[in-house]
């Protein structure tokens, strides 16, 4: 018996993989009042009563796709390591999140359309988990600051700055591709363009 419920457990977490990847492509082209659970279980490769076992309403599916997205998302910046060099921490920590917004455009507009939609489903987090980890990085570039290790500046307002700057080669890549229309074809752009950023990003904030 406990075999035959670990295999069904173990389907189950596939299965509900296979949903919420649906999900996110549905969600991110059509927003949350324009897209259908028939839309997602077509997207799913499964009916929609085999859908509805698993999330019995459409919001239920779009919160916790935005939830994983959002822990997804949060994982580089809570490995932001206070003992480590501050420059080379955030420098990794904005590359990994460049690297995340490239990789994912479908999470990043999701989270776009949500914030720009007022975040109805996201509100509470926003208030409570993510000021308070916001805050925790924040004391920590404070301290950096106070060691003399980089420059005198607002934490939280960096900690804007990073997630605005890595987010455009995302929410805006047809834009970038239109003005660079070579260059952002070549294998080699995402690390030009990281090293780009990164340049002046990182001599505003070092100690001077």
């Amino acid at each position: 018996m406990a075999v035959s419920t670990n295999k069904r457990t173990r389907i189950q977490g596939i299965n509900r993989g296979i949903i919420l990847d649906a999900a996110l492509e549905v969600f991110s082209a059509y927003g949350f009042r324009g897209s259908t659970i028939d839309q997602i279980a077509a997207k799913a490769g499964m009916s929609k009563p085999n859908l509805l076992y698993y999330f019995p309403r459409k919001e239920d599916i779009y919160v916790t796709v935005l939830e994983k997205t959002l822990e997804d998302w949060l994982t580089p910046f809570r490995d932001i390591d206070p003992d480590g060099d501050p420059v080379e921490e955030l420098r990794k920590y904005t590359i990994l999140k460049m690297k995340m917004s490239a990789a994912q455009p479908a999470s990043s507009q999701l989270f776009a359309n949500e914030i720009l939609h007022g975040a109805p489903a996201i509100q509470e987090f926003l208030k409570t988990n993510l000021k308070q980890l916001v805050d925790e990085k924040a004391a920590v570039i404070k301290a950096w600051i106070a060691d003399g290790r980089l420059a005198p500046v607002d934490p939280h307002h960096l900690i804007f700055m990073i997630w605005a700057t890595t987010q455009h080669y995302a929410d805006f890549d047809v834009q970038v591709q239109a003005i660079l229309p070579e260059e952002s074809r070549q294998p080699e752009f995402f690390d030009s363009a990281a090293d780009a950023v990164l340049t002046i990003l990182l001599n505003g904030i070092k100690p001077r």
